[in-house]
């Protein structure tokens, strides 16, 4: 089964074909089939990852799968949740995840409530107008660390301490990371669920 995945990253198409290789399904990226992004105007992760499902398969045909995710800081409310790759830009730096590093542990200094999540949303529908969308979510619960440590992953990996490791996601090694992380634990959920509902004989 050929799915399109609502993303041009590159990292996130590798990590999930991965994991969706033994069900016997093929992973494309949007931009490979001319799929122009879609709005994210949605304040929950679910609502943007459904809108961008949909509008994969609108544009190609095919069963989509997308992904919401981010950060949500439980000092800040949740925050910066669906906002979290534009983080910097909301504290005078340009965007990028190194800068929204910096911007976190800024705000953060001196609070004792470091606990955050780190959540996946993902979203998968047979067509534009499946009324019943698979959807995963993976939620990892650590801490924000006092000072970047460890230099494998991206985003908040570097700061993102995992208390059962007893380290940040980015002191991991990638597989391990990969296994626990939140997009790890959502793809393995989808997986099962289009197992289930998808590729069920009857």
């Amino acid at each position: 089964m050929k799915i399109v995945l609502a993303s041009n990253n590159q990292g996130k198409l590798a990590e999930l074909q991965a994991m969706f290789a033994p069900l016997g399904c093929t992973l494309v990226r949007q931009g490979d089939l001319g799929v122009p992004e879609a709005p994210e105007p949605y304040r929950t992760f679910v609502e943007n990852a459904l809108t961008k499902a949909r509008n994969a398969a609108q544009h190609t045909g095919l069963p989509a799968l997308a992904d919401d995710a981010g950060l949500c800081v439980d000092a800040f409310g949740g925050l910066p949740g669906v906002d979290t790759a534009y983080y910097a830009t909301q504290h005078g730096y340009p965007k990028g995840d190194d800068n929204n590093v910096t911007a976190l542990l800024e705000q953060m200094q001196g609070m004792d409530n470091r606990r955050a999540a780190m959540v996946s949303t993902l979203v998968a529908v047979r067509s534009p107008e499946d009324p019943e969308p698979l959807i995963a979510v993976g939620r990892v619960v650590g801490e924000i660390a006092r000072e970047r440590l460890g230099s494998n992953g991206f985003g908040f990996d570097p700061v993102i301490w995992i208390p059962e490791f007893g380290q940040t996601f980015a002191q991991l090694p990638v597989e391990v990371k990969n296994a626990h992380s939140h997009r790890g634990r959502a793809a393995q959920a989808m997986a099962a669920l289009i197992r289930e509902r998808w590729l069920a004989v009857a």
